[in-house]
């Protein structure tokens, strides 16, 4: 039998970073969150496709807040790293998103 990876994904949407973004239009902020994945899978190349799906499927949904616009979202950057001595493989997907409050 084949043995099946380990995959986790933990979202960004707990700790993060916002700032004020308010101007002449209204309140709004930028916040930056981190979304990882995770997996004990053999390579990076799952990880990175499955990385690439989650990106894929942010960027340009329509999003729906509880508490204000979002206005935009972008991709700002990816990181890719063996964890726990070279046995576990993790993507941290940073983005930014504006929000009009």
């Amino acid at each position: 039998p084949r043995c099946v990876p380990h995959i986790h994904v933990e979202d960004g949407f707990g700790p993060e970073e916002a700032r004020d973004q308010s101007d002449k239009s209204g309140a709004g902020a930028e916040h930056q969150m981190v979304i990882s994945v995770i997996t004990d899978a053999t390579g990076f190349l799952s990880i990175k496709t499955i990385a690439a799906d989650i990106s894929d499927a942010l960027i340009g949904a329509p999003l729906t807040l509880s508490r204000g616009t979002l206005v935009s979202l972008f991709f700002v950057r990816a990181s890719a790293r063996r964890i726990e001595e070279g046995e576990t493989r993790r993507i941290d997907l940073t983005f930014r998103a504006r929000v009009q409050l």
